[in-house]
């Protein structure tokens, strides 16, 4: 297993402080045990949190002027959630670097997205302090950057929930939904979807997956729902 210097290598962080990325990767079982304050990444994770938000908030800003407010705050609550996070943990295995106390398991670390989150934004908090602002930012805009770019309001947009919510709110009653279709060789194939009420037919939706077309076919059915009304 690599160790902590060898992976900061592998990102092209040179540390100044090494302690400050040691204290990033300190869960707090290991302070409990010790009876410490401050000991582990409790306090870098508050910053990290903070610093991810300020530098995908101006990614957003910058890359989509088209968008409203509304959704630019929409889209960077859901850049920077759970989820998200998780994956790029996981992608730059952060579970292997971090030390632990006896109340918890390598495993239970690894398995723990709230532990997971932590760390990486606990660890986004060092490079912070570490590097300076503009190097930090530039770390951070390597993981978001791209995505942001291509981004569309479709995506970020559950229009499978919304649906549901009219739906049981005007009738009490859920929709289903059926793939009618695959299409193409394996490697490229295109669903079609209906989104039903009963047997009534609410929308159809085509895409790369069933979840995409899924949600293309609530939007349809949204869509048509709002020009009947």
């Amino acid at each position: 297993m690599k160790t902590l210097l060898q992976f900061l290598k592998e990102q092209k962080l040179q540390p100044k402080r090494i302690e400050l990325y040691e204290l990033a990767f300190t869960h707090t079982s290991v302070n409990y045990e010790h009876k410490g304050i401050g000991k582990d990444y409790e306090r870098l994770e508050f910053i990290g949190d903070a610093f991810l938000s300020m530098v995908v908030a101006d990614l957003v800003f910058r890359l989509h002027p088209e968008w409203s407010q509304g959704e630019l705050s929409k889209t960077r609550a859901k850049l920077v959630q759970t989820e998200n996070l998780v994956k790029i943990a996981k992608q730059l295995q952060l579970a292997d670097y971090v030390t632990i106390g006896h109340s918890i398991t390598r495993e239970g670390v690894s398995q723990s997205k709230k532990i997971l989150e932590d760390i990486f934004e606990a660890f986004i908090g060092a490079v912070y302090l570490d590097q300076g602002v503009d190097k930090a930012a530039k770390y951070v805009r390597g993981f978001f950057e791209e995505r942001i770019r291509h981004l569309t309001m479709d995506e970020l947009t559950d229009y499978k929930t919304k649906l549901q919510e009219d739906m049981q709110a005007e009738f009490r009653e859920a929709v289903h939904y059926e793939t009618i279709k695959e299409e193409g060789p394996a490697h490229e194939k295109i669903f079609t979807v209906h989104v039903k009420f009963k047997e009534i037919t609410l929308g159809e939706g085509k895409g790369p997956s069933k979840k995409i077309a899924e949600q293309l076919a609530a939007k349809a059915a949204l869509s048509k729902k709002a020009r009947v009304q």
